[in-house]
């Protein structure tokens, strides 16, 4: 079992002793070296090493203690080369030198424990796994200390106390060898949550659980200032005062002894973790002097301070649809709901991130994203596919619509925003990563009755009658909007002066410069940023706020015992909120069983699973391109998806296959039926019928089954605006019933054939209106009287363009 699990190691974890001793052996070997092994790699096709990669090999003799073996090594290891792999290679290459650094050792830590920071009564458990040549014993120490009856793998402490907090390590023994592992570092957090409240995260990513709090002192007394997250690795801290980062500072708890006047100011603390970034709320720090009368100096900077704006909560919605049914396919979409769901989640938003839904599926996931909101709340819908705009109506397009299709098939974005006008909530964000061309087989107009409310902001990422881009690359990328986005988005700054930036940054990517412009519109009139604080209020439905909880709870990992002696590790993970990734692991295999191994089967036909893709090495092979990463290794995975298709409990069977040397190889098997319940957003059974006040009933549509034809507004429900734009870009989200195109060698179009050869064929004929007239002005339906058309003028005025 060992050599099964040294083998389907990746090269890039080696330690680093074994990869230096290996470049050693084929840098200075000159008939068996990295250039023979280089053309052995490159004559198989699942790691594809060019001449050119040869090239950028050798280059490396030029640096300074550069080494050809380490960078071949390198870019194997970024195409899923094994251990296993690598080993075959030295084996044709007859390097008996090279083939002796890799080959297993007597004993061997494969998974490493990791630190982690995590709430006061929640259960703590690291990981160590080694494999030997004979059974491995374990023992887990709190400093110098034993802890008691820890001689496991998992070092499990249920619940943790704050006593428990520090640092702990494990030996590993086989005979008369023996390892340690790293250490973990165990940070507690004593946390009094309020009704309703929950800080359980996804994957252990990085979760802000204490906020600092203002302080007004003396001079000479001491600041203390505490923040606090949860997550795996253990967070890292830099405080901030000012902008400008503390010396040193780079605890939890800020402590200063001693203050004088010239520390006042604005305190805030940056927390970080693998991949990830958030920032606590700013706070005011305000000494007086013990002498002065009056406290004038803190008055004046009181004075000084803007008033904080908050949010009652933050909800967001991603849907991302790539695979439909009846038009090209697309790739950015999973990538970009993927990256904002993480970044969204460090600004405290909740968060759904779909994929691929159908009309139904769509409808439904906005009831759920409404039943959310409330007064005050931040509510924020970011939709990337195929989509349309007719007459200032944008149009998503779910994966089951028909080809052609009409306002009928698809969801309007302003009847989604009726309705959360109809919440009283705090701010309105919609980003739409879709293309917006007029779709010529929708003749229908939409009568959209908006309230005048100075909260809204739409992000399109494309203009109007305009394309959006998509990068043509072999690998899973962002699309232009995003890709800019994402560096922006954790900035805390007003929400519209955030896209202002983004649209400049995209101006500057050549790759679709002049192609593609960022367009914002918005009747924003404070200082609200995605950034604001949460304070909840009154009015919120902590009914609601648990079931949406509940859709993003995991299954608890398994530890499944076998009558044959054997057990299994089954794990969960979530990709996005309707896909599932559940692994398989040996923890412990017989003296007698010369091969073990666990795989799942039998999963419901709602998901449509393909066999090919189940129980594979590797994330990558079975889809999970995203999050594999963040996976434990030496695993069986699959990849469950269109987790919403699910109508009863997920039940599945877990089997297990072994042989024994005494049994001449033939296999047993065991089996074990699981039942996870609902996992994730099943549990919100977005598969049900359409309800009756679903968003399909705000916006009156001629073709739909629902409703008669309505007729435009009339002329007194008209008001015009100008566009302006800025000058920015996107790969394509490709547009309504156009085939897939080329732009150059890395853009996909919406038209069909060159870029550069349609130029032509881009410049669309104008829209025109019901009357037969150009539609060269935008037409937003306001709810009128005849006491505030001078209201309606300026909410519509300030619906315009933000423009540098």
């Amino acid at each position: 079992m060992s050599d099964t699990l040294e083998r389907s190691t990746k090269i890039h974890l080696l330690k680093e002793q074994v990869v230096r001793r290996l470049c050693e052996v084929l840098d200075k070997s000159k008939s068996k070296g990295w250039r023979k092994l280089g053309e052995i790699v490159g004559n198989d096709r699942r790691f594809k090493v060019s001449s050119d990669d040869m090239e950028m090999c050798s280059l490396k003799v030029l640096e300074v203690e550069g080494s050809p073996s380490r960078m071949l090594l390198r870019l194997m290891g970024e195409r899923g080369c094994s251990v296993g792999h690598l080993m075959d290679y030295l084996q044709t290459l007859g390097n008996s030198e090279a083939l002796e650094c890799v080959k297993p050792s007597a004993l061997q830590i494969l998974i490493q424990p990791q630190s982690v920071a995590l709430l006061s009564g929640h259960n703590l458990r690291l990981t160590c796994h080694a494999v030997g040549k004979s059974p491995v014993q374990y023992q887990w120490f709190k400093g110098k200390e034993e802890v008691p009856n820890s001689c496991s793998p998992d070092l499990v402490i249920s619940p943790v106390h704050q006593k428990d907090a520090g640092f702990y390590i494990c030996r590993v023994n086989c005979g008369d060898v023996f390892e340690f592992s790293q250490w973990a570092q165990v940070d507690v957090l004593n946390v009094a949550m309020s009704y309703g409240q929950s800080y359980q995260s996804l994957d252990g990513r990085l979760k802000l659980v204490i906020q600092p709090q203002s302080k007004q002192l003396y001079t000479g007394e001491t600041l203390q200032l505490e923040c606090g997250a949860v997550g795996r690795p253990i967070p890292r801290y830099q405080w901030h005062r000012n902008g400008v980062p503390i010396p040193n500072a780079t605890k939890r708890n800020l402590m200063i002894p001693h203050v004088m006047q010239d520390r006042y100011g604005r305190y805030r603390c940056e927390i970080s973790g693998s991949a990830e970034r958030m920032w606590t709320n700013e706070v005011n720090v305000l000494i007086d002097d013990v002498y002065a009368f009056g406290g004038g100096s803190s008055e004046l900077f009181l004075n000084s301070v803007p008033e904080q704006l908050y949010a009652t909560d933050k909800v967001a919605l991603l849907i991302g649809n790539l695979s439909y049914q009846n038009h090209p396919q697309l790739k950015a979409p999973m990538v970009d709901v993927y990256d904002l769901t993480n970044l969204l989640r460090q600004l405290n938003f909740k968060v759904v991130s779909l994929l691929d839904l159908t009309e139904s599926e769509m409808r439904n996931a906005v009831d759920e994203f409404l039943l959310l909101l409330h007064k005050g709340v931040y509510g924020l819908l970011y939709y990337a596919g195929h989509g349309y705009e007719n007459y200032g109506n944008s149009f998503m397009v779910p994966v089951d619509a028909p080809n052609p299709y009409r306002s009928a098939n698809c969801l309007c974005v302003q009847s989604i925003l009726k309705l959360m006008q109809e919440k009283e909530t705090g701010l309105n964000v919609f980003l739409l990563d879709m293309c917006r061309k007029r779709n010529i087989h929708d003749d229908s107009t939409q009568n959209v009755v908006l309230r005048v409310t100075a909260n809204i902001v739409f992000g399109y990422a494309t203009c109007q009658d305009a394309e959006a881009f998509e990068l043509s690359s072999s690998g899973f990328t962002n699309g232009v909007f995003v890709k800019f986005l994402k560096k922006r988005l954790l900035d805390d700054e007003k929400i519209t002066v955030v896209l202002d930036r983004v649209a400049e940054d995209m101006g500057q990517f050549d790759a679709t410069k002049g192609k593609q412009a960022l367009e914002i519109r918005s009747s924003l009139s404070e200082r609200r940023a995605l950034t604001d604080p949460i304070m909840p209020g009154d009015s919120a439905d902590h009914g609601h706020s648990r079931q949406w909880a509940k859709a993003h709870e995991l299954p608890e990992t398994m530890c499944l015992n076998f009558d044959c002696g054997a057990q299994i590790k089954l794990g969960f993970a979530a990709e996005f909120s309707n896909v599932l990734v559940i692994y398989t692991h040996i923890i412990k295999k017989p003296e007698d069983m010369s091969f073990c191994q666990a795989h799942v089967t039998d999963f419901s036909q709602d998901l449509d699973v393909d066999p090919k893709e189940m129980n594979r090495e590797t994330p990558e092979e079975t889809g999970i391109y995203l999050l594999s990463s963040s996976l434990p290794q030496h695993c069986l995975y699959t990849r469950l998806s269109s987790l919403q298709k699910l109508r009863e409990e997920l039940v599945f069977t877990v089997c297990l296959q072994g042989t024994f040397t005494a049994m001449d190889d033939d296999p047993v098997h065991w089996t074990k039926s699981i039942n996870i319940g609902k996992p994730l957003i099943a549990r919100l059974d977005l598969h049900r019928a359409v309800r009756r006040n679903s968003c399909l009933q705000t916006c009156l549509m001629p073709h739909s089954p629902s409703h008669s034809p309505c007729h435009s507004p009339g002329p007194e429900h008209h008001h015009h605006l100008h566009y302006g734009s800025h000058q920015v870009q996107d790969y394509t989200r490709l547009c309504p019933q156009h085939p897939c195109l080329d732009i150059g060698e890395s853009l996909q179009g919406a038209t069909g054939g060159s870029f550069y050869d349609n130029l032509s064929q881009c410049h669309y004929e104008p829209n025109y209106n019901s009357a037969g007239g150009p539609l060269s002005k935008l037409s937003i339906p306001i709810e009128a009287s005849d006491d505030i058309t001078e209201l309606q003028t300026v909410f519509i005025n300030s619906l315009q363009l933000q423009q540098q």
